[in-house]
């Protein structure tokens, strides 16, 4: 009887501590925190700077998750460290939520090497999706901008961005690849 009461305690523990997170994010509050971000993400969440992401429509844990690295350091940027740290947990959650709950949109991209990269992209949909919308904590690479998606897979080659399985795939591009996967990539 004693285990059993136990258990349940357990699953009601785990219950809670689920709703909770679920119920935590505000996306009017992570709306309201947005505006130090829109400089270089958009006021919408579309970036129009080549080297800066849209955050529009990428999944919230990933979202969340990238805050988390930049804060600690793990993934180390000039501009947005300062900015991470400055921001509390609840406050990621939120600003997740608002840009995960956006409409992203293409970002176009050179349409013949476009057509080479949709050649190579089957390597990037296995984990990003069929579609390269994202899929769990894979982000979405649909719509990025071609110089931001080249300069990331660039950084993953060389080893500057760490990501053991990403590091491993851009090995196998050569320049002309990235620049072609990044084209088809952003015309999605």
């Amino acid at each position: 009887m004693k285990r059993s009461y136990n258990i349940k305690i357990q699953w009601l523990a785990l219950f809670a501590l689920f709703a909770g997170a679920a119920q935590a994010a505000d996306v009017g509050a992570g709306k309201a925190k947005s505006a130090a971000c829109q400089a270089c993400h958009g006021p919408v969440g579309v970036s129009s700077g080549p080297l800066w992401p849209s955050l529009a429509g990428l999944n919230a844990g990933y979202i969340e998750g990238q805050l988390v690295k930049f804060r600690s350091g793990m993934r180390d940027d000039p501009v947005m460290r300062p900015i991470a740290e400055e921001l509390s947990d609840a406050d990621m959650q939120n600003l997740a939520a608002y840009f995960s709950s956006l409409q992203g949109k293409s970002a176009g991209g050179d349409p013949a090497l476009a057509k080479l990269g949709k050649d190579k992209a089957g390597m990037c949909l296995g984990c990003h999706g069929n579609n390269a919308q994202g899929v769990g904590m894979a982000p979405k690479l649909a719509g990025q901008l071609p110089k931001y998606l080249a300069k990331q897979l660039t950084d993953f080659k060389k080893g500057a961005r760490k990501a053991p399985q990403m590091n491993a795939m851009a090995q196998s591009l050569s320049d002309d690849d990235i620049k072609a996967l990044a084209a088809y990539l952003a015309s999605l």
